[in-house]
């Protein structure tokens, strides 16, 4: 009766309801990105196992190129399940991700080498990934939604940026079993069966998740939203969305050039070891995991606007010197504080800009139009961008073509797209 209570008042949000919403939605999203991120991590084995060939760059393509097929479900997890998020429940659409993400994951981990059942094994693989593609589309977007709607209406910067922490610390956790695993097997045992067992282990964290989820109920905004629901056809949030989609360009990109794609471009032009290029970009993710809270509740303070723009521009200015550093091979002394410092750029951005995404839109269109404009460029531009900057520096010769062909220009895109927006901080939510 307490919680019914509750939810009858729009608005009303008890500091415990609120925090322990927070945490079911952080737990449940860092676990489905642990999911979804080991893959990167692990790619020069997976590119072994089911993507064997004479030249090893080729083969490291296909296995990129498989990584970026799961983005290609994210759009439609977007639209479906994020449509779910508005119709059904915010609460429903976020059990299901969470199953669809494990069985993927999980199913990764027992997949047969090529050696095995031939052919079939990338099939397979490309299969799986499609799945956690769906799972990620709606994932994003909805527990965004479902943050920002429990968040004080002075505190969404701060109560969206775990949006961004549990992503980033899914990935992180990925990376450090990545690492763990790395450091303590042979390449040989690496190779043969030490792959598996970071997604097998997702077997363990689903159970976690899978319970944070289920004992908390809607969100104020969403009750109170329920009518909208069927009085404003679902195509009013199409403008909306192409604003979201704009507005992710630079985020996805930047993330998935710098996180996910780092490991590869140390270890070939930095002069690091497979270990020492996973433990580096583990404390670069770090740097990001404990800087995006803060730069998240310094949004409510000066505005999203400030803190997303000098994220793009100083990222987007930097990255040419930085890489140029790193490519001259001098080794972890100076890879290690630049990863640092693109993990903190990288938060000023993931810290404002859940809440500053979610509130371009009302509450009704939100999931869906939210989900579906985010996975969009994330399927476009992020998940490919390993693919992408390997292809760059294989055309062009230069190790750098990625931060002035790819980096540099996506900046320029979402900075105009800020710069287009109303600032949001401390406004009611539509």
């Amino acid at each position: 009766m307490a919680e019914a209570s509750v939810l009858a008042t729009p608005g009303a949000r008890p500091a415990a309801m609120s925090h322990k919403a927070l945490w079911a939605a952080a737990i449940g999203n860092l676990l489905e990105w642990y999911d979804f991120g080991v893959y990167a991590y692990l790619a020069s084995a997976i590119a072994a196992k089911f993507f064997p060939g004479s030249d090893p760059t080729a083969s490291l393509l296909a296995s990129f190129a498989a990584f970026g097929v799961g983005f290609l479900a994210r759009p439609l997890g977007g639209i479906v399940i994020g449509r779910l998020g508005d119709t059904k429940g915010r609460k429903t659409a976020l059990v299901l991700t969470i199953f669809l993400m494990a069985l993927g994951t999980v199913g990764l981990g027992l997949l047969p080498s090529y050696d095995s059942i031939g052919v079939w094994a990338p099939i397979l693989l490309v299969i799986l990934r499609l799945v956690q593609g769906l799972a990620a589309g709606g994932e994003w977007g909805t527990s965004t939604a479902f943050m920002i709607e429990w968040a004080p209406q002075d505190r969404r910067g701060f109560f969206g940026s775990f949006q961004q922490v549990s992503t980033a610390g899914g990935t992180l956790l990925g990376s450090a079993v990545a690492a763990i695993m790395t450091s303590a097997l042979s390449s040989d045992a690496m190779l043969d069966w030490g792959w598996r067992v970071p997604f097998l282990l997702s077997v363990l964290l689903l159970a976690v998740g899978a319970y944070m989820r289920q004992s908390v109920g809607e969100t104020p905004s969403y009750e109170a939203s329920r009518e909208a629901v069927a009085d404003q056809p679902v195509v009013a949030g199409l403008p909306l969305g192409a604003l979201a989609f704009g507005f992710t360009i630079f985020w996805t990109i930047a993330y998935y050039t710098l996180l996910a794609w780092m490991p590869s471009f140390t270890q070939r032009f930095a002069g690091l070891s497979a270990s020492q290029a996973l433990w580096s970009n583990t404390i670069g993710l770090i740097a990001m995991v404990i800087a995006v809270p803060c730069w998240g509740a310094l949004s409510d303070k000066v505005g999203r606007r400030p803190i997303l723009m000098a994220s793009a521009i100083l990222i987007g200015l930097l990255s040419y010197p930085l890489f140029s550093l790193m490519a001259g091979g001098t080794g972890l002394a100076l890879v290690l504080p630049i990863q640092i410092l693109f993990g903190i750029l990288l938060a000023l951005y993931s810290g404002a800009g859940p809440a500053a995404i979610s509130e371009i839109f009302p509450t009704h269109l939100r999931s869906t139009w939210m989900s579906s404009g985010y996975a969009l460029a994330v399927a476009i531009f992020g998940g490919f961008a390993p693919f992408i900057a390997t292809w760059l520096i294989q055309v062009t010769g230069s190790p750098l073509a990625p931060t002035y062909l790819y980096l540099l220009p996506s900046a320029v895109i979402s900075l105009l797209v800020i710069w287009s927006l109303k600032e949001t901080a401390g406004a009611k939510l539509a």
